[in-house]
């Protein structure tokens, strides 16, 4: 990978931490400029009532040598991302790269059937986890594809593959990563006439702000974690899923990828990226051929 971003524009929605945050880093880390959009800022927090910003999130594209633009946005409001991408296209004229990673979800309800979950608060999942992605992309798109080879990345959890053949997490959850994978192939569809591509990506075991609070552990000693949850040494760092992103956004080919569920593993042995220890964990083979299958925790051939 040869390709420098430097000259190109990215918008990451829903940045403001996890694989979003990631993403915008290493799109910068690769010299883009980037729109990190998302609910909470230095004044304001979103409903999920946490402290990391917008505002980090664009300085630290700024440390890795990229350009990071904080912008306040509600990707539920049409008026507030239609002015979002007025913005873009009056400053930059153009946008190269869109990745739709919005999700904002406060809670999840494990092993939850349709009756047994929360209405309102199920039917809030589907509206921040879908309507998010199809309104920015209703915007966002036509900006896009006035330049060829423009690139939308779907972020989700689980493969295609995992997903078609595994119960996730309650019945709002699996429905609504399951419209993000269906989204990248529509969308793949549409774009296609338009020299643009289409994908969705997943990262594995994403040790995000609020896992590793979670497991009262910090990135620099994450391993800690492995003596409450052994299967937590297959874990990623929200960078490698950014380096993803950032290789395929650099891929002169990347065409070939169209419609495609792709994961951070799976393209690291294909662009050679690594995560922050130099390893290139590959999750979802992982859980299926050790966590999901009973077999004790072993990560030797899988990072």
């Amino acid at each position: 990978m040869k390709t420098s971003l430097a000259g190109k524009v990215a918008l990451v929605a829903g940045a403001t931490r996890g694989a979003g945050r990631g993403i915008a880093v290493q799109l910068g880390a690769a010299g883009a400029t980037v729109y990190v959009t998302g609910r909470t800022t230095r004044s304001e927090r979103s409903e999920m009532n946490r402290p990391e910003t917008i505002e980090e999130t664009a300085a630290l594209v700024d440390e890795a040598g990229g350009r990071g633009i904080a912008v306040q946005v509600d990707h539920l409001v049409p008026d507030e991302v239609s002015a979002l991408v007025t913005r873009i296209r009056n400053e930059q004229g153009r946008l190269n790269v869109l990745v739709n990673d919005i999700w904002g979800a406060t809670k999840m309800e494990w092993n939850k059937s349709v009756w047994e979950s929360d209405l309102d608060y199920g039917l809030r999942t589907l509206r921040l986890g879908v309507d998010t992605h199809a309104i920015t992309s209703h915007f966002a798109i036509p900006l896009l594809i006035k330049t060829p080879g423009g690139l939308v990345v779907e972020v989700t959890d689980g493969t295609n593959e995992y997903n078609a053949a595994n119960y996730r997490v309650s019945f709002f959850y699996d429905l609504a990563k399951a419209s993000n994978l269906r989204m990248a192939f529509a969308l793949a569809h549409e774009l296609k006439p338009h020299k643009a591509t289409a994908l969705s990506i997943t990262p594995g075991w994403l040790r995000s702000e609020f896992m590793l609070e979670a497991y009262r552990v910090t990135e620099s000693n994450w391993r800690d974690a492995i003596k409450i949850q052994p299967h937590f040494a297959i874990s990623e760092s929200p960078a490698f899923v950014g380096r993803a992103v950032a290789a395929l956004a650099q891929d002169p080919d990347v065409a070939r990828w169209n419609g495609m569920s792709l994961s951070s593993g799976q393209l690291a042995k294909i662009y050679g990226f690594t995560d922050l220890d130099g390893s290139k964990p590959d999750a979802w083979r992982y859980v299926t051929e050790v966590q999901d299958a009973g077999k004790p925790a072993d990560v030797s051939g899988y990072r």
